[in-house]
């Protein structure tokens, strides 16, 4: 489905189903050098089970319009504007790694927008390293390569493609330089910038107000879960509810672990669905 956004096309995947807004809404959001394809198994299950789902493509990512946004808090804002043009009030944010700190702010600063809030391997602050940021924008090629081979646990995940050609390891390489070739020049740099220099995690989470899913990976050498403490913290303090799941994993949550990532979002959406719905 393409979406008007102040004159650019926005593309969100709707999952093989035609996007209905009076269903509960469920919003997927991307990392970064990524776009909608990474949720193909999630967004799928839940556009056949029940809801109207959105996986995005941000701004210059995939089918989505340029120019990138350089802030999570601009990434944020265009989400929004995106759920307004889609017609719809109130949705469960689910974002992954660069993903998850958009759907957190998103959900921090505009709370009524947010029946429930997915965090895949997410870690407050998302620092990335001066020598990842250089290779982003002096050696893209190789940032690329070292990034996929970080954000994979395993040489070949089980379950997996039984079918010839489908390798974790290659395919998410071959994501990451169409997405890059497809894209505005350095996105790859203007992804990890923004997640590096956003600041604001722990005051977006002390405003959550929905309930929280925290999902990490195991053996995630990118976004351990021990990064994510101090998150977790704040949403509590703040008085979110929040559960947290750690899967057999790396950082590739969702295709590394598929079903049990399925799993895990699916329970808890239908949770946040049906106390959306008592409270009206």
């Amino acid at each position: 489905m393409i979406l008007d956004i102040n004159g650019r096309a926005a593309y969100a995947y709707t999952g093989g189903k035609p996007f209905d807004a009076a269903r509960p809404a469920v919003v997927f959001f991307h990392g970064a050098e990524h776009d909608h394809s990474v949720w193909a198994l999630q967004s799928r299950y839940f556009a056949h089970h029940g809801f109207g789902v959105l996986a995005l493509d941000l701004p210059s990512h995939g089918r989505s319009a340029g120019p990138a946004l350089a802030t999570i808090a601009e990434l944020a804002d265009w989400v929004l504007a995106v759920l307004d043009a889609a017609g719809v009030r109130r949705a469960i944010f689910v974002g992954h790694s660069m993903g998850s700190l958009i759907a957190l702010d998103a959900a921090g600063r505009y709370p009524d927008r947010a029946t429930g809030l997915a965090l895949l391997a997410t870690a407050a602050p998302m620092a990335v390293s001066d020598t990842l940021l250089d290779a982003a924008r002096e050696h893209e090629p190789e940032a690329i390569a070292m990034v996929n081979q970080w954000s994979h646990s395993t040489i070949a995940a089980k379950p997996s493609s039984p079918a010839p050609g489908f390798w974790l390891h290659g395919v998410n390489q071959r994501l990451m330089e169409r997405v890059s070739l497809r894209g505005e020049a350095l996105l790859f740099h203007t992804d990890f910038s923004a997640c590096d220099t956003y600041a604001d995690a722990l005051e977006r989470a002390a405003a959550v107000r929905c309930p929280v899913c925290i999902v990490s990976g195991k053996r995630d050498v990118m976004t351990p879960p021990r990064a994510a403490r101090a998150l977790t913290d704040a949403l509590k303090k703040g008085g979110a509810s929040v559960q947290t799941a750690e899967l057999d994993a790396g950082h590739a949550l969702m295709s590394e672990a598929p079903d049990a990532t399925l799993d895990t979002l699916f329970a808890f959406a239908l949770d946040c669905a049906r106390a959306a719905a008592k409270s009206g």
